[in-house]
């Protein structure tokens, strides 16, 4: 058996070296950003994407060795395992020729197979099988008479069925082929199921619908098994050409049966094939059938949590806003309008409620409130929810701005999540005596702010950038896009000195508790001036904070390495860099004529490592850049406020709410998003949606239809 490091370097074609090495990171307890970021000598430069990969796999295979081993110990004790068997089981590859190998040997009831077994017929099955012995009914009875065994013939050829049937549903490698013929060249089909067609009428495409199963798309293969959970549809597996299908599924023993230059005698036989027959409709179809849609119904899942995973991904890397005065606005029509104003570092400094819309249509009085707002709090952006009333609200403010001549600008942004936030542990922490109405309008001017900060406070999964989330494993959704939110955090990095319990929690090396930690010792202490001052904290040691210090950021502190993703670790590096230069350390930042010498010097420090000192000089080129975007915002057209103000050849913007695997949806303003199916996402082939469009973009798009019925808007994309 290979070792789990071999593995490893041969499925991710890197040196066994970098494997070991990676392993042993691991193992240690290094993070995924740590490594990718701070250890690249020993891991070959392997990117954040890839050592998740690494990661994952590693995990998949250490399970799988400790099962193999279980399996091992437990068949090497009973002698009826064959050799051959345990063989195999050392050979295999994966959980499922483990379990396959396994299967035969922990049976907790009695098969009909076994019944006929103790009644003393598989000599004869075994007979029959190599042909030695007719399968007649008179040549059976003969056989029975002899053998002293008292019972018809047709009910010991009924035994040898039994015995046949479940020897051939039960070999792995049967098994495995089965499987591989199924997924490569089989049929899915689905049928409506007798008497649901008027409630499952949302799935009515699917009541006679059958597609390859190599080509049915992972969003499709999900509304189908949701169609099947709710019993409304049936679905079934079957081989596109039926027609010798047994033949490829027979026992590794006779593979070369196949093989018509095989001697004659070496030739699979009529009545052999006819047991085949018999056992593929009555064991092996079904068994396969169960196993390869379970397979489907994994493969989707995998699919749109990595979807989501995607969309979540873009939407938390949107461009920030910034350090700006912002009025969150969360719109409503009976119960008000809800007003909050944060400070630059996001601090509530005022809020209130306005009822500007029906029923109450107290206009002069709103627009009272938000301009004594507006000029009281200096406010240079008006950040407004996109929910209902999003452009009643927007029109009325935009208007205000423009009649009072106010130096503000509105823009709409996604309040999805926001509600989740508002009722949450860590709003009611944050604000305890705040209407929970207010807190939502708290979070939608923060998210303007900085997308990241805001959002990792609410569960992934109510933020909205997902489709089917609920048809799929929640602890595998919840460990994907918690993966998701680590990356992203860590590859931004933290000003320790604003972040959050929840930003801080997510830094490579840091638990929730310690970082509650940090959020206390700065409100007893005051601010953090270093990084070194971290290790005065309760609960960081050496370990973890090596894994967290390069990822905060301290502004205007101490060391003024500490604004930089350098990590203290190359700080005596850095130093050596700058006396060779006969300059301070601190004197490299943003200085491009040092670091250019220090670029033809590289060969002076090689010991650093071309990866480290690379990205050190990157580093100092620009510390702490922020790798997300510029920001930019869309124009909602005022004329268009709902979905029947829209026109067939209307040109628009828009902002991408969602990508998935058929197209991406746009919110243009109408409570209704609209769909570019990827077809019209641009005039060349694509091949993946997010190549052209990720979620927060903005979009210019032409309406090709509305279907005001069906709430259905289709879009196309320009200039793409």
């Amino acid at each position: 058996m290979n070792s789990i490091s071999d593995n490893l370097s041969s499925e991710f074609s890197i040196l066994k070296k970098y494997s070991d090495n990676i392993i042993q990171l691991f193992e240690e307890g290094a993070t995924v950003p740590f490594v990718a970021r701070y250890r690249k000598e020993s891991t070959g430069g392997m990117s954040d994407i890839d050592l998740r990969s690494f990661y994952d796999r590693w995990q998949y295979l250490a399970e799988f060795k400790k099962r193999q081993e279980s399996i091992l110990a437990t068949l090497s004790q009973d002698p009826a395992v064959p050799v051959t068997i345990l063989n195999k089981l050392r050979q295999a590859t994966s959980k499922n020729e483990l379990e396959d190998l396994y299967s035969p040997y922990k049976k907790t009831r009695k098969t009909k197979a076994d019944e006929a077994k103790e009644q003393g017929l598989l000599p004869l099955a075994t007979l029959i099988w190599t042909g030695r012995q007719a399968d007649t009914l008179p040549a059976v009875s003969a056989w029975c008479q002899q053998n002293a065994i008292s019972m018809s013939a047709e009910s010991a050829l009924e035994g040898v069925t039994e015995i046949l049937n479940e020897a051939i549903a039960n070999d792995s490698d049967v098994l495995k082929k089965g499987r591989e013929e199924l997924l490569k060249d089989g049929i899915l089909t689905s049928r409506v199921l007798r008497g649901k067609k008027e409630q499952g009428e949302k799935f009515r495409d699917y009541f006679d619908y059958q597609e390859a199963i190599n080509k049915v798309p992972s969003h499709r293969l999900l509304a189908l098994f949701r169609a099947k959970k709710e019993a409304i549809l049936k679905l079934s597996v079957s081989l596109k050409d039926t027609v010798g299908y047994p033949s490829r599924l027979i026992f590794p023993h006779l593979n070369q049966l196949l093989d018509n230059k095989a001697p004659e005698s070496q030739r699979m036989t009529a009545l052999q094939y006819r047991y085949l027959n018999l056992a593929w409709e009555n064991k092996l179809l079904p068994k396969l059938e169960s196993d390869v849609l379970a397979q489907l119904k994994e493969r989707a899942e995998e699919g749109a949590i990595q979807v989501f995973a995607n969309n979540l991904q873009d939407l938390l890397m949107a461009a920030p806003a910034g350090a700006h005065r912002v009025l969150g606005v969360d719109p409503g029509f009976r119960n008000g309008v809800k007003l909050a104003v944060i400070n630059e570092q996001g601090s509530l400094l005022d809020h209130g409620v306005i009822y500007p819309h029906g029923p109450q249509n107290r206009i002069q009085e709103a627009n009272a409130m938000l301009s004594t707002l507006i000029h009281q709090h200096r406010i240079g952006w008006v950040a407004i929810g996109n929910g209902t009333a999003s452009r009643e609200t927007e029109a009325l403010i935009k208007a205000l701005i423009k009649e009072s001549n106010l130096e503000c600008r509105a823009v709409v942004v996604s309040e999805a999540g926001a509600s989740v936030y508002s009722a949450s542990p860590i709003a009611i922490e944050e604000f305890p005596d705040l209407d929970v109405t207010i807190r939502g309008a708290v979070s939608i001017a923060r998210r303007f702010q900085d997308p990241l900060a805001e959002l990792v406070k609410i569960d992934p999964q109510a933020i909205g950038v997902g489709q089917y989330q609920h048809d799929v494993k929640v602890s595998q959704l919840t460990k994907s896009l918690a993966n998701v939110v680590e990356d992203c955090v860590n590859r931004v990095g933290v000003d320790i000195n604003l972040a959050s319990v929840s930003l801080l929690s997510y830094v490579s090396g840091l638990t929730h508790r310690l970082a509650q930690n940090i959020v206390d010792y700065r409100q007893q202490k005051g601010r953090i001036e270093s990084r070194a001052e971290l290790l005065k904290i309760k609960g960081i040691g050496d370990k973890c904070f090596e894994q967290c210090a390069g990822f905060l950021r301290i502004l205007n502190g101490k060391e003024a390495l500490d604004q930089s993703g350098v990590h203290p670790e190359s700080y005596p590096l850095v130093q050596k860099m700058a006396a060779q230069l006969k300059l301070k350390a601190h004197d490299l930042l943003n200085n491009s004529g040092a670091l250019q010498q220090l670029r033809q010097l590289a060969p002076s420090f090689a010991q650093a490592g071309d990866f480290t000192y690379s990205d050190i000089l990157n580093e100092l080129a620009k510390p702490g850049r922020d790798p997300r975007p510029e920001f930019r915002y869309a124009s909602f057209d005022q004329s268009v406020q709902t979905l029947e103000d829209l026109q067939e050849g209307m040109v628009l913007e828009g902002v991408v709410t969602n990508v998935a695997a058929f197209g991406a949806f746009v919110d243009l303003g109408v409570h209704q998003d609209g769909l570019i199916h990827i077809s019209q996402l641009a005039d060349r082939f694509v091949k993946d949606p997010r190549d052209f469009v990720r979620v927060g973009q903005v979009v210019n798009v032409t309406v090709l239809e509305v279907d005001v019925q069906r709430k259905r808007i289709a879009l196309k994309a320009n200039g793409l």
